[in-house]
């Protein structure tokens, strides 16, 4: 499977990379977010769902846990739900909320803290790794299906160095 890693100097390489990626999705992707406490998860997914056409305030789900979006990716209107599992008690929890329903062929699922419902999450098409790294910070995209490695394939992206 295809994986994809580069250095971010800033927040405006974390911006181009979000850009880059939502041009990248398709619908039924599932993505994993993975890294500390600000290491840019949210700040990644903002990129993204301004660039698929998001133009409102896109916040942290951590308090409300999943927060939905409608954009259009191509002719099509896609829903991508942006999940912030942080606070999640047990992976009992994510379930009695009802979130596997958002989990299908048209909508795009992409979960901070994924392993706060380990054992009950479906299963990721990308995993993302981000690491703060002196002044920016480091990333890793990994293609763990088929589609993952689509999405990867139709990333285009070149960090400022």
């Amino acid at each position: 499977m295809l994986h994809f890693q580069t250095h971010l100097h800033d927040e405006a390489g974390t911006a181009a990379l979000g850009a880059s990626l939502a041009r990248a999705l398709a619908p039924g992707l599932t993505i994993y977010l993975h890294g500390d406490l600000g290491a840019g998860k949210t700040a990644l997914t903002r990129a993204m769902l301004h660039a698929a056409g998001h133009e409102g305030h896109v916040k942290s789900p951590t308090y409300t846990l999943a927060e939905p979006y409608t954009v259009q990716l191509g002719a099509r209107r896609v829903d991508i739900v942006h999940f912030d599992l942080y606070r999640l008690a047990s992976p009992e929890e994510f379930l009695d909320a009802g979130f596997r329903e958002h989990f299908n062929e048209n909508t795009i699922c992409v979960i901070e803290w994924p392993e706060k419902a380990e054992g009950v999450l479906p299963a990721p098409d990308i995993n993302v790794l981000l690491s703060i790294s002196g002044d920016g910070r480091d990333i890793e995209l990994q293609a763990l299906t088929d589609q993952g490695s689509q999405c990867l394939d139709r990333l285009k992206f070149a960090p400022n160095l």
